[in-house]
C-alpha cells in the first residue's frame, strides 16, 4: 500500500438508507468522491465505474449494478481473508441475497453495512501496515 486511508469507519446502514431511498442515485455523487480509487487501490486493478454499472442497470431493473456491487464484495471478502482479517465479510452472496430477498429497505441496508465493514477492516489493517512500514 502506497498511502494511508482516512475513511476507515464509514456507517454502512446509514449509506445504505440512503442509497436506498435516492435510489442508488447517492452512490453516484459518493463514489467518484475517492470510493472508487480506494476499491481499485485495494483490490489491485481497476473496476468498472459505479456510472456505468448504474445506467447499464436502468434498462435490467438494475440487476447489472446489483452484480457488479456483488462481484467487488466478493472481492473485498477475498482481500480481508488474505489479510487475515476475521469475518464475517462481504460476499457475492450477501450482498447479492440480502439485496433480492431482504425485508424491504432493511436488506440493502445490511447488505451496505457489511461491504463497508469489510472495507473498513481492510483499510484499518493496511494503515497498521503502512504505519509500521513508516517506524521501521
Amino acid at each position: 500500500m502506497t498511502r494511508r486511508f482516512e475513511h476507515t469507519d464509514r456507517k454502512g446502514f446509514w449509506l445504505g438508507f440512503i442509497d436506498f431511498f435516492t435510489a442508488g442515485i447517492f452512490f453516484l455523487v459518493y463514489m467518484p468522491r475517492g470510493l472508487q480509487d480506494e476499491l481499485e487501490e485495494i483490490l489491485g486493478h481497476k473496476i468498472e465505474k459505479y456510472s456505468r454499472a448504474y445506467l447499464l442497470g436502468i434498462p435490467t431493473l438494475f440487476i447489472y449494478t446489483l452484480v457488479w456491487m456483488a462481484k467487488v464484495s466478493e472481492e473485498l471478502k477475498e482481500k480481508a481473508i488474505e489479510l487475515g482479517i476475521p469475518g464475517p465479510h462481504t460476499s457475492f452472496k450477501h450482498m447479492f441475497n440480502w439485496n433480492v430477498f431482504g425485508i424491504l429497505c432493511f436488506g440493502p441496508m445490511i447488505a451496505t453495512y457489511r461491504f463497508f465493514n469489510t472495507l473498513n477492516a481492510i483499510e484499518r489493517e493496511y494503515n497498521r501496515s503502512f504505519s509500521r512500514q513508516n517506524s521501521d
